[in-house]
């Protein structure tokens, strides 16, 4: 049996992440950014040497999907890999990877004044002796999710190698515009026709995270009435200090910079005006659904209060989700979450269940009705100079994959009815 071809991940990472893939929150395009395109259609022809089926890649959605076929006589349900081609809001023009081979442990000097350090980002210790793989520093380099893509691709590579291992439908979707929240949104999933998926986004091995953040954006305007400030008794509405008092009533104790694990928050984003008009912009986060139900009564509710002391139509409120946690779907089918601490046990991963603070496609994805935790890319420090991924972590994300797809097979032989309705 062939082990994972590092090289092979290793080639593809440093392959990819040379392509500008930033995606861009003002465009309207589909995807935002043309990198992507180019990337998407890189990874397809990638995909046909691979000797997958059923590839297609649709300019409706800008995803890209395929098929590995199974390969046992079981029958069992297909299970899907999801990973982004786009990257953060950093710089990613002439993205220079480098290459560190057996990672001694020391700083390392990057351009423009910037050291990647082990005081600083003690995570490096535990990569001492392996392939570490940065950016120069004036650039990020875009592990999030490149790393991601290319552990995917090692995973098809090696079970294409070794046909003997027994596998079911393997579909992997490469999408788009992950980073501003509108590639999984646009996501046509007839076109991935699987019971539950794993998207490979952030997280150290053994990590999976199969809660993320409810989350909701408002925009908040304060309407005053300007008059001389000598003629101002009974007449004058000052919109800042309108705002000011909608600040007030929120818990101050709730804020990003007083949260951690499963704690929500309101994030103020904006606060502008003056007397005759002001607009406050915010977000609202809460991994707990009734809870986050709450928080947006409660925006919703000091409007109304403010309306009634001041006058009708003098605070209006525009209020949307921007996404959903996928937590209370997932809860409903253990097994997707089993299946994976199963692997993780089988190769010596210490699984470490953690909440995921944000959102990935796999809320959209799930909302659609796919179960779709999240799992690992093995990088560090993304959206930034000091990002980092190791061949080594991109390689065990290949391997922990394959232990994925073979253990799926294991534990449905004898079972007849659909994994997702029972416990591992």
């Amino acid at each position: 049996m062939t082990k994972i071809d590092q090289s092979y991940i290793q080639d593809k990472f440093v392959e990819y992440c040379k392509v500008n893939t930033r995606s861009d929150e003002q465009s309207t395009a589909v995807p935002t950014t043309p990198g992507q395109v180019d990337l998407l259609k890189i990874i397809e022809k990638e995909l046909e040497k691979l000797g997958l089926t059923d590839i297609s890649f649709s300019e409706e959605d800008s995803y890209l999907v395929g098929k590995l076929s199974s390969t046992t006589s079981k029958e069992v349900t297909p299970i899907g890999f999801v990973a982004h081609v786009d990257t953060a809001d950093f710089n990613s023009e002439n993205i220079r990877p480098q290459v560190h081979k057996n990672y001694d442990g020391k700083d390392i000097s990057l351009k423009e004044g910037r050291i990647l350090s082990t005081s600083e980002f003690p995570s490096l210790n535990k990569h001492i002796g392996e392939t570490l793989i940065t950016a120069d520093g004036s650039t990020l380099l875009g592990a999030d999710d490149k790393a991601g893509i290319a552990g995917l691709l090692g995973m098809l590579k090696f079970l294409k190698e070794n046909s003997s291992i027994e596998h079911g439908d393997v579909w992997v979707a490469f999408g788009p515009d992950e980073e501003i929240g509108k590639g999984a949104a646009r996501f046509n999933v007839k076109r991935f026709p699987v019971e539950f998926a794993y998207t490979l986004d952030n997280g150290d091995p053994g990590d999976i995270a199969f809660e993320t953040f409810n989350a909701a954006a408002a925009t908040v305007d304060f309407h005053g009435t300007v008059v001389h400030p000598g003629e101002a008794y009974g007449l004058m509405v000052n919109a800042a200090l309108m705002a000011s008092e909608f600040i007030q009533g929120l818990p101050a104790s709730e804020v990003p910079e007083n949260s951690r694990d499963f704690d929500g928050y309101f994030m103020i984003l904006s606060n502008i005006g003056n007397v005759d008009h002001a607009e406050i912009q915010l977000i609202i986060r809460d991994f707990d659904t009734n809870s986050f139900e709450q928080k947006k009564k409660l925006v919703t509710g000091l409007v109304g209060k403010l309306n009634q002391k001041y006058g009708l139509n003098r605070v209006s409120l525009k209020m949307h989700d921007q996404y959903r946690s996928p937590g209370d779907l997932i809860k409903q089918h253990p097994y997707v979450v089993n299946l994976v601490l199963h692997a993780y046990k089988t190769l010596g991963l210490k699984p470490k269940v953690i909440p995921f603070r944000g959102g990935t496609d796999g809320d959209f994805i799930s909302e659609k009705g796919i179960p779709t935790p999240n799992l690992f890319n093995g990088g560090a420090n993304f959206h930034g100079p000091y990002e980092y991924v190791t061949t080594e972590s991109m390689a065990l994300l290949a391997k922990t994959l394959v232990e994925i797809a073979k253990q799926h097979v294991l534990l449905n032989n004898h079972h007849d009815e659909s994994p997702l309705k029972r416990k591992y």
